[in-house]
């Protein structure tokens, strides 16, 4: 695509295209993209999911990507490899990455789904010393629940987040938006994600709680919720 050497895999079928975007220093191997593809292929839906620039199977360094690089390779799959209206489906950063697709293709986005979406997480994710230590020393590690490998963050992701923050007013994003929090989410406070409803100016906006729900959102019935959701936007 162009100049993108992008790993996905790209279901063919009825539209609109679900095209699924992963969280930070995530891929599309998670059980989320994969349900996501195994209901599309069941039920004869188009469907794409794919790594950004520097993750999973595509190509790059991890560091050197910014939230505005990545934000570039999800249009690169909106404009280059699928027709049509597409629905987003993002996890938590993706969700972000959603609704700045979102509103530079309003044309092309049918529908957003955000799973526990983190739109401005440079502002409000990190501690004043976290963000001096970004701005000093260029990058911060924190260790990750999910391997033994800390999670990085550099300093030219979280400049690139403070220059794309969403929620300093009304989000100009018009299509209908479901979003699916859980509340013991202890990366994304489900009160944000309230507010981020309020902000986004569409009328049709609808936020699922998960009461026992935590950030992932990745057991079978938390699947199940975000399956149902995109039924019943995609009939």
């Amino acid at each position: 695509m162009s100049n993108r050497s992008l790993a996905y895999h790209h279901t063919p079928g009825t539209g609109p295209t679900l095209i699924f975007l992963p969280g930070y220093a995530s891929d599309m191997t998670g059980s989320k993209a994969l349900a996501v593809e195994a209901w599309a292929k069941a039920y004869g839906r188009a469907a794409v999911r794919f790594d950004y620039s520097g993750c999973g199977a595509s190509p790059g360094a991890f560091e050197e990507g910014t939230l505005a690089a990545w934000r570039d390779d999800a249009l690169a799959i909106v404009d280059e490899l699928v027709d049509g209206p597409v629905v987003l489906v993002g996890s938590s950063m993706g969700g972000w990455i959603a609704l700045l697709v979102a509103l530079a293709r309003p044309e092309r986005v049918a529908a957003i789904v955000g799973i526990a979406p983190a739109p401005d997480f440079t502002d409000w994710g990190f501690t004043p010393e976290e963000k001096v230590q970004l701005l000093s020393a260029g990058r911060i590690e924190r260790p990750s629940p999910y391997g033994p490998a800390p999670t990085v963050f550099t300093r030219a992701f979280w400049s690139s987040g403070e220059s794309l923050r969403l929620m300093h007013g009304p989000i100009a994003v018009d299509c209908p938006v479901r979003l699916i929090q859980g509340q013991r989410d202890g990366d994304v406070p489900w009160e944000r994600t309230l507010h981020l409803a309020s902000l986004i100016r569409s009328a049709d906006v609808q936020l699922t709680l998960i009461k026992d729900g935590d950030h992932r959102l990745s057991r079978d019935a938390d699947i199940g919720t975000l399956i149902s959701t995109i039924e019943m936007l995609t009939p």
